[in-house]
């Protein structure tokens, strides 16, 4: 416990710079007394940190002193290789810089932690692309990520609905979602998402973008995920289902899924009637024919009528 806390005091030196002994205190959940005989100890054993004296006063390293301790535990390391998506890294324009700092860690690590941390990488391999989908076109995606990392306006082509805009943005970040990049952006007052395969033409400008101190990019996309989310399902199907009607819901999604479970009773033969959240237009009733003939659509009435014209198109059709 000692040797982590010492460890991680040192790191926060190194990083943050100079530090007040609250500061201290309040990162490692420790008292002040502690910190003080921590820094001693630190001292003790050779680490240049030194005590400014005053109001603003503090604790800090000798300039130009860096460890070469990486700190990591086995564990740390293994799960920074699992991390290292090649191919995200690639699409940023970042595959060369994540190589290097592999190569770099491997170097630093004690010889069996490093081996350790390469059997994790040649064991395990993430794909974030679901099934019988190809990566989108990322031509833009460097530019972008340089003008996100840079604070920089970014100048675009953006196409919409068979429609191509010209936009100037300020990035705010970006999230890779089922292996699809996203670009979200302060596009006037308002706080927009762009998806990344759409973006052509992208050029960073001279003019620095201000980015809002309080703005949080995880949060903001939780929040806009289930805005988007709940936002799609805009009806509500009354149907009847049979027990292997029930198991392919999984064709759905988890949202519909949970939906039916909550709502599911008993309607006879085995079959259980429930709501389903359903998009609206013809797109929810292709969803729903997904189940096949397990599944009967009760209500509302005019859904109930709209397949069944569908369904007798397709019959008369076939036969």
């Amino acid at each position: 416990m000692l040797a982590s806390r010492l460890l991680s005091t040192l790191m926060l030196l190194q990083t943050r710079g100079r530090m007040s002994a609250a500061e201290l205190a309040r990162e490692a959940e420790v008292s002040l007394r502690t910190v003080y005989r921590d820094i001693d100890q630190l001292s003790a054993a050779g680490i240049p940190v030194y005590a400014d004296r005053g109001r603003n006063g503090g604790f800090q390293l000798l300039d130009g002193y860096r460890t070469k301790l990486t700190g990591l535990t086995p564990g740390e390391a293994e799960t920074l290789f699992l991390a290292g998506l090649p191919g995200p890294a690639a699409e940023l324009g970042l595959g060369d810089r994540l190589a290097q700092a592999q190569l770099k860690l491997l170097a630093a690590l004690p010889a069996g932690i490093g081996a350790d941390a390469q059997r994790v990488a040649a064991r395990f391999h993430l794909d974030p692309v679901g099934w019988f989908r190809a990566g989108e076109p990322t031509d833009s995606l460097p530019t972008v990520a340089q003008a996100v990392w840079n604070e920089r306006m970014l100048k675009l082509r953006y196409r919409n609905g068979g429609k191509v805009y010209d936009r100037v943005l300020g990035p705010l970040g970006l999230v890779l979602k089922g292996g699809v990049w996203y670009l979200i952006a302060q596009s006037g007052k308002s706080i927009r998402t762009y998806r990344a395969g759409a973006i052509s033409d992208a050029q960073a400008t001279d003019d620095p973008f201000m980015r809002p101190a309080d703005f949080d990019l995880r949060a903001h996309w939780e929040q806009a995920a289930h805005d988007y989310e709940a936002g799609v399902y805009l009806e509500t199907a009354e149907v009847r289902l049979s027990p292997k009607g029930m198991a392919r819901l999984d064709l759905l999604g988890p949202f519909v899924v949970e939906t039916a479970r909550r709502t599911a009773r008993p309607d006879g033969d085995g079959w259980s009637r429930c709501s389903l959240p359903v998009e609206s237009g013809d797109f929810g009733l292709r969803e729903l024919m997904r189940l096949g003939e397990e599944m009967e659509v009760v209500g509302p009435p005019a859904l109930r009528e709209r397949l069944a014209a569908i369904l007798s198109a397709m019959t008369e059709r076939h036969a």
